[in-house]
């Protein structure tokens, strides 16, 4: 294959929040190091997803939120790619869009954060656990019926100060957002996969840009992370195929292990009383076909109807 004629300069639409810009310099810099003579700039914007924070996004239309004003600045040129936190991004891309890179994955899981106590088992009943996940939402109902849970919206610091406010005894965020603003020692403790299944692309990056602009991905062909692709691929797939989005409370989460890909996946009621788990492995080349099996074994055990409610709640 040919080599790709070397670019001159990158636009990259962003989010402005700090982790969202954060995320953005980071592919900044890996495209300089890629392309020597490149200059790389950034278009900062604010999303509807940014400006909407008194509800909840399963009320307000979803992920999508945080995507379709840097689509819209890809679509009439003002921006070549947009950088995103993969598990922000919806399962079905518009027509004319396309996920063209997705980068080394940081950690995963989810975090416990707290000024007050050591883990979720320390919680007290009555105590107050703040997230903007049904996800995280029904696997805390499950596991810990005694504690109430209140939805968090903003962004990373926002959050925090809403628990240095003493509005909530802990919250849980990804962990990888703490750790890439250099924020890791708030973290209490990291939330194995077994007690907190993490979502869809959680802790990877990922990079869009138009479909018909194949010279683009050439250009970020570079930062693209076979391993992590491949996890994402499988649990997007999954999503996909069970219509998910925030609005229902879906895990997936996909890692490699001795040469293949193993996957687990649940879909619950938002209020814990039920959740339904599948668990699969394949090979790396058949990541998408992992998650579509995936999601037709949790169809199979009745997803469904778990589905159905929790769109219909939202």
């Amino acid at each position: 294959m040919p080599k790709p004629d070397a670019p001159t300069r990158i636009v990259i639409a962003t989010r402005e929040s700090r982790l969202a810009l954060w995320q953005a310099e980071h592919i900044k810099a890996r495209l300089e190091a890629a392309w020597p003579g490149c200059t790389v700039d950034l278009l900062g914007m604010t999303t509807r997803g940014d400006q909407i924070l008194d509800r909840t996004l399963s009320k307000v239309g979803g992920k999508g939120l945080f995507v379709k004003e840097l689509e819209e600045a890809l679509l009439d040129g003002r921006a070549d790619i947009a950088v995103h936190s993969m598990k922000d991004v919806p399962a079905e891309l518009p027509p004319g869009f396309a996920l063209v890179a997705t980068c080394a994955r940081e950690t995963p899981l989810d975090a416990f954060v707290s000024n007050r106590y050591d883990s979720l088992d320390d919680l007290p009943p009555g105590a107050v656990v703040g997230t903007s996940s049904l996800r995280r939402e029904a696997q805390l109902h499950a596991a810990y019926p005694y504690i109430g849970v209140e939805p968090l919206r903003g962004n990373l610091d926002t959050r925090l100060r809403k628990l240095d406010e003493g509005r909530y005894d802990a919250i849980i965020l990804a962990a990888a957002g703490l750790k890439r603003l250099g924020l890791g020692e708030r973290i209490r403790s990291v939330l194995p996969a077994e007690q907190s299944l993490p979502a869809a692309g959680q802790g990877a990056l990922g990079i869009e840009a138009r479909a018909d602009r194949p010279e683009v991905a050439a250009w970020v062909a570079p930062l693209i992370d076979p391993v992590t692709a491949a996890c994402v691929t499988a649990e997007r797939a999954l999503t996909h195929a069970l219509q998910g989005g925030c609005e229902v409370p879906i895990g997936a989460f996909c890692e490699p292990r001795d040469a293949a890909l193993h996957m687990r996946a649940f879909v619950a009621a938002v209020d814990g009383s039920r959740i339904i788990r599948a668990e699969g492995a394949a090979a790396p080349g058949e990541a998408a076909a992992l998650g579509r099996r995936l999601a037709e074994d949790l169809l199979a055990q009745g997803a469904a109807s778990l589905l159905a409610a929790a769109r219909e709640a939202s």
